[in-house]
């Protein structure tokens, strides 16, 4: 049996209720879904569609989206310290997909190197195929934030 929980109190109710039966408030419809991250296997595999990153990345330091989202072969370039990664339309990287938590990631330059550090993030991030908290990065690393996969350049 399907179960909505009440985003007042958390009670744990029929799908077919309208109000919770603990405090009266209106329970969310069930399309309503796509307000908060879901699991996402970091595998997967959803989108065939790979970009070439030797003929996208230009000089200097770049993220460039392998696949994920219809978003192949574009390139960001961070401009500040501190580049946001996430759902957040306010993100610096806006990536689109509810596997991508609203503050993801950022991407931080330091004195010695880039670094990507997770933000709490339900699916993770990984560089390399492997989840980290805080990675520096080197040139051609893959990273995987949700169902987007992108390769860090530097030249």
């Amino acid at each position: 049996m399907t179960r909505v929980y009440c985003q007042e109190c958390g009670y744990r109710n029929a799908a077919e209720g309208k109000y919770c039966s603990k405090c009266g408030a209106l329970l969310p419809e069930s399309d309503t879904g796509s307000e908060t991250t879901i699991r996402f296997s970091p595998d997967a595999d959803e989108e065939p569609e790979t970009a070439e990153i030797g003929e996208i990345a230009g000089e200097g330091v770049s993220l460039v989206v392998r696949s994920g989202g219809g978003m192949a072969g574009e390139s960001f370039i961070p401009e500040k310290e501190e580049t946001s990664i996430g759902r957040n339309p306010d993100s610096d990287i806006f990536l689109d997909d509810i596997t991508v938590s609203r503050r993801h990631a950022l991407l931080i330059h330091k004195h010695d190197g880039y670094y990507i550090q997770d933000k709490g993030s339900l699916n993770g991030t990984y560089v390399n195929r492997v989840r980290v908290e805080t990675q520096r990065l080197s040139d051609g690393d893959q990273l995987q934030i949700g169902k987007y996969k992108l390769t860090f350049i530097q030249r």
